[in-house]
């Protein structure tokens, strides 16, 4: 393989995403890794270390593992789990901005009470 596949953007991923995104298992990275199939470079984040694999060996390696419809259905999973994290984040915000607009407007009105009261 090039060279330049390991720096380029979306070509590589680590183990540990490899294992949420395609739902494959840590052993059957490792094993893939020393039966040669998947090419890796070993990095370590916040001293935390994990390999670096290239993302077309990987989608290889789960159309080999688990079919082409295992491969279809971890993406939609990913996909859904994604849009889930998404849309629940969106919903704590709404909550805030509600608790925040409540609180204004109960500001809003003991300062026009005051006013009135002048």
């Amino acid at each position: 393989m090039s060279q330049p596949m390991w720096t380029q953007k979306g070509e590589t991923l680590s183990d540990k995403n490899a294992c949420k995104e395609f739902g494959l298992e840590e052993s059957e990275i490792i094993n893939a890794i020393r039966d040669g199939k998947l090419q890796y470079r070993e990095n370590s984040t916040h001293g935390n270390p994990y390999f670096r694999l290239l993302r077309k060996e990987v989608i290889t390696l789960v159309k080999e593992l688990h079919g082409e419809n295992a491969l279809e259905l971890k993406r939609r999973e990913y996909e859904i789990k994604k849009a889930t994290t998404e849309i629940n984040s969106c919903k704590r915000k709404i909550s805030a901005l509600e608790k925040k607009k409540k609180i204004l407007i109960q500001q809003r009105d003991e300062i026009l009470n005051e006013n009135q009261e002048l």
